[in-house]
């Protein structure tokens, strides 16, 4: 299978058309569950859907160190070669990593303003133009309305897409009636989808809380395979 055909038959398609055609420039999408049950593998399937495409991604991550979630991406590429013959996978391989910077932050020990000046500092002054942002393992109950509002802005000045990872604990009801994590309630008008992962017999499921000005929950028409972890068509 050549590049292009792999772009136009990937599940990241339908995934995208769940959601009106994907995260647009300044707007926040949410990957929520409980803990490893797939969000970072969603995540990257994500970041490499882009890169595919040639886009620039910088993959954030709070929680694991950059070779961790290098591993992750070495995986789940190695995985499409196995299963989509991808041609010329080693010079794809190459340009890949050419348009993706990984980076790793302590939460407790970093202030949001030093993150965005960070980011800011990498596309401008470092000259690497991302057309999205990956943001793993954020704790969400260590932030505010006015942080996720300045990431908001930050996506829109410098034409971003933002996916965050978010990570339900706990035993206690934590989502509303519509299926929206309580976790992010204080700031839901600033995030424009809200995807959610759940655990089923045979696969994980992945449905749709928020879409834009829309919050009926719906199943999309993909899964998870529990053992890969990969999307794939329902």
């Amino acid at each position: 299978m050549v590049k292009q055909e792999l772009i136009q038959r990937s599940p990241v398609r339908i995934f995208e058309q769940s959601i009106n055609g994907g995260l647009k420039t300044g707007e926040i999408g949410i990957i929520a569950s409980q803990s490893g049950i797939g969000k970072t593998s969603v995540l990257v399937q994500i970041a490499l859907d882009k890169l595919l495409q040639a886009e620039k991604v910088i993959h954030v991550s709070f929680t694991q160190h950059t070779d961790y979630v290098l591993a992750w991406y070495e995986n789940i590429f190695d995985e499409f070669i196995r299963k989509k013959n991808l041609e010329n996978s080693r010079d794809i391989k190459n340009e890949l990593v050419k348009n993706r910077v990984l980076m790793n932050f302590n939460q407790e020990g970093v202030t949001g303003d030093q993150i965005l000046k960070s980011l800011k500092a990498m596309i401008l002054e470092g000259g690497f133009n991302a057309e999205a942002l990956i943001v793993d393992g954020f704790d969400f109950s260590l932030t505010n309305h006015e942080h996720i509002a300045a990431v908001k802005r930050f996506a829109q000045e410098l034409g971003l897409s933002v996916w965050y990872s978010l990570t339900v604990k706990g035993e206690a009801p934590q989502y509303d009636k519509q299926n929206i994590p309580l976790l992010i309630k204080d700031y839901l008008d600033l995030v424009d989808v809200v995807i959610i992962l759940a655990p089923k017999p045979s696969h994980i499921e992945l449905s749709v809380s928020k879409d834009r000005d829309r919050y009926n929950p719906d199943v999309m028409a993909l899964r998870l395979d529990p053992k890969t972890l990969l999307i794939l068509e329902g």
